[in-house]
Formats: structure tokens, sequence, C-alpha cells
């Protein structure tokens, strides 16, 4: 057993050895300088849009086939941050109709001129019990991405390419379309 002082005495030199150690250890110097290196490039994902009207509403507004149309504001990808670090993405077309209607649902991008830049048209089968599913690609491999950081509003259309009188034998014949994006960006 260790008398008080000779404790003392074996804490200061374990405590001066371990300074010292500490001290001389080896060690690099420190590169911050690999930050202007680090690439950060994000894959974003967001709802676009959601339209749902049903076999009713479609009977009475489609004696001429329209029974839907209507533009909407759709800025988010002219916003100068983000068109300058859009690198490319896709964006998804999903559709479900459990009407008794062949229906057609055209999606078109406008600048802010009021300019078609571009149109992405569905041909839907009715009584469908999967959804079906579209992909759209824009930057390399795909659609050019000019149209999306153009793009200022949306104008959606849709048509009854049926008759106006037919029901679906379904519960709730209706006919949803969603749709979602998926972008990558590069941040630095």
């Amino acid at each position: 057993m260790l008398c008080e002082p000779m404790k003392k005495l074996l804490f200061n030199l374990l405590s001066q050895a371990l300074v010292f150690i500490m001290l001389w250890s080896c060690s690099e110097k420190q590169d911050f300088s690999q930050f202007d290196d680090l690439s950060v490039t994000p894959t974003i994902a967001s709802s676009i849009l959601y339209l749902e009207s049903d076999e009713a509403f479609i009977n009475t507004l489609s004696a001429f086939g329209l029974f839907y149309s209507k533009t909407i504001a759709f800025e988010a990808f002219s916003e100068q941050y983000v068109a300058k670090r859009v690198l490319e993405g896709k964006i998804i077309y999903e559709f479900e109709n459990t009407t008794s209607k062949r229906l057609n649902i055209t999606v078109e991008f406008m600048d802010e001129g009021g300019n078609v830049l571009d149109t992405e048209s569905f041909d839907i089968e009715p009584g469908t019990t999967n959804a079906q599913i579209t992909e759209t690609t824009y930057g390399p491999g795909g659609k050019s991405l000019d149209i999306l950081t153009n793009t200022n509003s949306l104008r959606i259309i849709g048509n009854n390419l049926s008759d106006a009188t037919s029901v679906s034998s379904a519960s709730e014949p209706k006919v949803i379309m969603r749709s979602a994006a998926e972008f990558l960006f590069r941040l630095k």
C-alpha cells in the first residue's frame, strides 16, 4: 500500500508524462481546402399535381369531350437559384380510372408568355384497377432541362373520349391523377 506522498508523486509523474506525450505526438496539419472539392448533390422529391373527378361530373360536363381545363402558376423551377442548380430529374405521373370512360389527360408546360414549351399526353383506359404510371426524364438522356427552368405555368386538360351517358359498375367511379417530381440538385 502506497502512502499519501507517494500517491501524489506518482500522480504528478504520470500527469507530466501524459502532457509530454500529447505535446510531442505525431499529428498532421489540418487541410481545410478539401471543402472546395466538396460536391453536395441531394435528390429532392415533391408532389406536383392532384386531380380527381367522378364519373357523374365527367358525364355532366363532357358534351363536347372536355371535362376539365385549368391553368395554374408553376414557377418552382424557374426560380434563378433552382434553375442554375438542377442537374437532372424526372416527373412521375400516376393515373387510376375506375370510370367507364376512355380519357385523355394533357399537361402543357408554358412559359411566361403563355407559349407551350412541352406537352405530355396520356390516354387512360376505362375501369383499370391497377395504377398506370409514366415517368418523364429531364437532363442527360431525357428531355431538356430548359423546359422546366422556363416553365411558369401548367395547363391541365381532361377529355372524355367515350360517351356522356354510360356509368361504371364500380361503387365510386372516378379518375385520379397524381404527379410527383424527383430532381438532383448541385448545392455546392
